[in-house]
């Protein structure tokens, strides 16, 4: 059996770790260079790091950064924010990235996802959908969760998969550091309906809530940001959790 994945995220912003609530009120959580070592020395599976106001400051993402981290850790890791075009993700790929996270850019232009999957391979491409609940489905936003659109979140995750993409983060506003955890509707609506792997991401509060997202939810592997950064739990915490109720993880 496949082990499931613990991913730490860092959302960085002017150079610093920051985390909010439904994407607001951000604080700062600290240097992402020493983050990503500490998490990849703990035991983390994979990392991500996304420039939060990239998009929406209309520039490319912080390359330097990402290169910083690349030299600190051994870890993959996925990078997102600004990355609008191919030559983003070659650059992005070039400075140390194993993948490259899409989302206001696919949604302005699907066909990024074919073009990228074709040159990168779809195994370096992650779908990144942001939703919030609508009745009984899920709208997907943009632009750093500012701004809706028309998607409905599981179709527009089947498309991401049909054009290219290799794995989908999924991330619900309506429970983004609130700590109560994942919505597992939502996890079970959009794992059942793609082929990929799904990153579950908003509202990790406790180890028992991981493991719901990956046992309930069905994703197969879970993102959490505050419970590490505020020192809440460790990641081997975590996984002496999810081993203890029979989830396979990398000890």
């Amino acid at each position: 059996m496949l082990t499931r994945r613990i991913i730490p995220c860092l959302d960085v912003k002017n150079g610093r770790t920051v985390k909010g609530t439904q994407f607001v009120d951000l604080r700062d959580a600290g240097d992402p260079v020493e983050l990503a070592a500490q998490y990849a020395e703990g035991g983390a599976d994979e990392l991500v790091l996304l420039d939060i106001s990239a998009t929406l400051e209309g520039r490319s993402t912080f390359l330097s950064l990402v290169t910083r981290v690349a030299e600190a850790v051994m870890v993959p890791f996925t990078v997102g924010g600004g990355i609008a075009a191919i030559d983003d993700i070659l650059r992005a790929l070039d400075a140390g990235a194993d993948k490259v996270s899409l989302n206001s850019a696919i949604l302005r232009d699907p066909s990024l996802l074919e073009v990228c999957a074709r040159r990168v391979g779809s195994q370096s491409v992650v779908a990144a959908i942001d939703v919030r609940r609508s009745g009984a489905s899920w709208n997907v936003w943009t632009r750093s969760g500012t701004t809706a659109t028309a998607r409905d979140a599981v179709t527009w995750a089947r498309e991401t998969v049909e054009r290219g993409a290799g794995e989908i983060l999924l991330t619900s506003m309506d429970r983004d550091g609130t700590n109560d955890g994942y919505d597992l509707d939502l996890l079970r609506s959009v794992s059942d309906a793609v082929s990929v792997p799904v990153i579950a991401s908003g509202g990790a509060g406790n180890a028992d809530h991981l493991a719901a997202a990956l046992t309930q939810g069905r994703a197969d592997a879970v993102l959490a940001a505050s419970i590490f950064h505020y020192g809440r739990l460790t990641i081997a915490q975590v996984k002496h959790t999810l081993a203890e109720k029979g989830i396979p993880v990398r000890r």
